[in-house]
Formats: structure tokens, sequence, C-alpha cells
């Protein structure tokens, strides 16, 4: 696991209700339709591009949270 592509860190701050919508925003923007593809991402072990990265962040900005890579 890389913990510089892992986004646990901004995935623990999310509330328990926005869960849900943040995971599905993602996988829409990074085209994976199976949860085990999603929890690569999440924990890093699929490292993503640039751009896929970016798409990321913006998800997390819309909830407030800046600081989202790293490992928890």
């Amino acid at each position: 696991m890389e913990e510089y592509f892992s986004f646990q860190k901004g995935w623990y701050q999310l509330r328990q209700c926005d869960v849900a919508d943040v995971r599905n925003k993602i996988q829409a923007k990074l085209g994976t339709t199976t949860r085990m593809a999603f929890l690569n991402r999440l924990n890093g072990v699929t490292q993503g591009t640039p751009a896929e990265r970016d798409a990321i962040e913006r998800v997390f900005a819309e909830y407030g949270i800046t600081n989202i890579w790293g490992t928890v």
C-alpha cells in the first residue's frame, strides 16, 4: 500500500451521512464499478493518475475536506 496514493485520511473525516454520496461521486469520476476497485483506490493499492487525484480532491473539497492524502 502506498501511503501517498491512499485517501483514507480524508475518508475518515467524512460525516457518516456523506459517505455513500462521496463514494458514488468518486466512483463516477474514476469510472470504477465495483466496491473492490473503490477500496483499492481508497487504500492506495491502485495508483491514480494526476487527473484522477485532482478529481478526488475536488469531491472532498465539496465537503470542506482538504487534507485527504495518507493513511490513518
